[in-house]
Parts: C-alpha cells; sequence; structure tokens
C-alpha cells in the first residue's frame, strides 16, 4: 500500500511514528507538506503536484492537518479524496471538528451530554447572553483555538464580559462554556480509531491551571473507562465522519461530558501515558479499509 501522510513536518512525534509503523508493516509511505501540493481543478480531469512531479497511485491518505493551514490543507485533501484516495478522516469531517461551535452543534443534535454552551454576537446581548448561561466562573474558548490556547477561565461577571468584550475587540469567534469545577482540573483524552477506544489516558492540570492540555505543563497517565465514556467518545466521532479522533471528555456530578474533538490528535502523550502503540492501529485500518 502506499500512504501519504499530510504533515508540515516530518520531524514531529506523530509523523515520525505513523511512518515507522506503515514501513514496519511493509507499506510506502511519504510525507507531505500540502503547502507544497497544488492542484488543477477541471470537468476533464483533477490533478495534484508536489514539487513539481505528480502525485499518482495513492492508496490512503492520513491528513495531520494544524490549525493555521485549516483552509488549505482540506483543500488538498478534498482534492486527493475526488481522485480516489482513501482517508479516515475527509476533509468536511475535519473541518466540523475544527470549528468547535459547529462541532458541539453537531453533537448536541446527537443527545451526547456537553458542558451548557452560548454563543452570541451583539454586544448589547451580551448580559443575556451569559444569563443563558448561569453563574460563573465561565469558560471562554476562541473557536478555532487548539491545545489550551485561547482559553480563559473567568471566575467572576464582570471578568466574563471584560474578555467577552476584548475578543470581539479582536474580532475573533469564540463560545463561553459552564465551568465544570468537580473535574478538578482533569480531564479524558479518548483515542478512537476505526468506531474502538483503542487508547485512553487521564490529563492533569498542573497547580494553579485549569487547563488539562500536555502543551500547557498537564501530567498525563493511563486511564480506565467506563462503558458510557467509550460510548460518547465513539458517538463523537461518528456524529462527525472521523475514523480517527481524539475525543476530551470531563467526569461531572451528572456523568461524562464531552469537551470537544480532535481531528489530527498527537500521538505522543497519548503512547507514553496509555503504552498502547497507537500508530499501528491507525495503519491496520487503513489495511483493512484500502483492501475492502
Amino acid at each position: 500500500m502506499k500512504i501519504a501522510i499530510l504533515s508540515r513536518n516530518a520531524r514531529l512525534y506523530s509523523t515520525r511514528r505513523l511512518v515507522e509503523a506503515a514501513r514496519e508493516r511493509g507499506h510506502v509511505v511519504r510525507v507531505l507538506d500540502p503547502l507544497r501540493c497544488y492542484v488543477r481543478i477541471a470537468s476533464n480531469g483533477m490533478a495534484i503536484r508536489y514539487k513539481g512531479k505528480a502525485l499518482r497511485d495513492i492508496d490512503a491518505v492520513l491528513p495531520r492537518i494544524g490549525t493555521s493551514s485549516t483552509f488549505y490543507g482540506t483543500a488538498v485533501l478534498r482534492q486527493l479524496e475526488m481522485m480516489g484516495v482513501y482517508t479516515p478522516n475527509p476533509s468536511d469531517a475535519v473541518l466540523r471538528a475544527r470549528d468547535k461551535l459547529r462541532c458541539l452543534q453537531l453533537l448536541a443534535a446527537q443527545g451526547i451530554p456537553m458542558p451548557a454552551t452560548v454563543f452570541g454576537d451583539n454586544p448589547d446581548d451580551t448580559s443575556d447572553l451569559l444569563a443563558l448561561l448561569g453563574e460563573p466562573p465561565h469558560v471562554i474558548k476562541l473557536n478555532e483555538g487548539s491545545q489550551g490556547t485561547g482559553v480563559v477561565l473567568a471566575e467572576k461577571l464582570a471578568a466574563s464580559q471584560s474578555v467577552i468584550e476584548a475578543f470581539r475587540g479582536l474580532y475573533a469567534n469564540f463560545v463561553v462554556q459552564e465551568f465544570i469545577a468537580e473535574a478538578g482540573g482533569r480531564d479524558l483524552r479518548c483515542f478512537v480509531v476505526g468506531g474502538k477506544v483503542v487508547a485512553a489516558m487521564q490529563r492533569v492540570a498542573e497547580p494553579g491551571e485549569f487547563r488539562a492540555n500536555l502543551h500547557r505543563g498537564g501530567s498525563a497517565a493511563k486511564a480506565t473507562l467506563s462503558a458510557e465514556e467509550r460510548r460518547i467518545a465513539v458517538r463523537a466521532a461518528e456524529a462527525l465522519g472521523l475514523g480517527i479522533a481524539g475525543v476530551d471528555l470531563l467526569r461531572s456530578e451528572r456523568g461524562p461530558l464531552l469537551l470537544e474533538v480532535n481531528a489530527s490528535p498527537g500521538l505522543e502523550g497519548i503512547e507514553a501515558a496509555s503504552g498502547v502503540d497507537v500508530s499501528s492501529h491507525i495503519i491496520r485500518h487503513l489495511e483493512k479499509h484500502v483492501g475492502a
């Protein structure tokens, strides 16, 4: 099988592990910087080139598309899809997950439990918007942030209003969520591949921090999930159309709550914490579908 990995940096841990796992299983794999791909769109033939050479005979593509290259990266991925290349994470599914607001709307419509969330544009509506959410603390998130960036905890109503005013001043899209205090700075990362949770870890925020992201200094350990937590993680990935996803959950007094879904989840933290060879699970998933 010939596999392409769309990644800006071949030296990143996740990209390297996928290359290693693919080669160990006898496949040909190539890392492609999506920003160096360019396409021809015409009714009489679709084409894609990379650094001056045509890309042909690719069986499967794994997108590792960062936030900063979402538009271009998904356009390249879409071109490959239209040329018959299999991907576990189609371009539309990546876009659904990348937009936090759209993601939450789609998952709420499926009955998946999550923290209450509000969204509004006009400054005149801010007071009523926050009243819809309830008493602070509030968590204010940029709509397309990642790795804990653009996430602010406002402990008082005046602080919530100030942060919202600042984000609006930057013309940034954001959502506001209720703060789940009983989570205690902990969350769960569930790694879903092909409709199954293959690995899970619990992340714990460092003292004085509420974000448990490893990029924010959090620590991680292997987690044992309940049947309900596994069910929610799988349902969330399937609802967005993702064959590979990192699904983040919070443990609350009313049960597990979905926090967000990542279409390009990192492998370093989850493989180290869980001891699971997640990369090989991903390659076996490609083998199953390309073989079929």
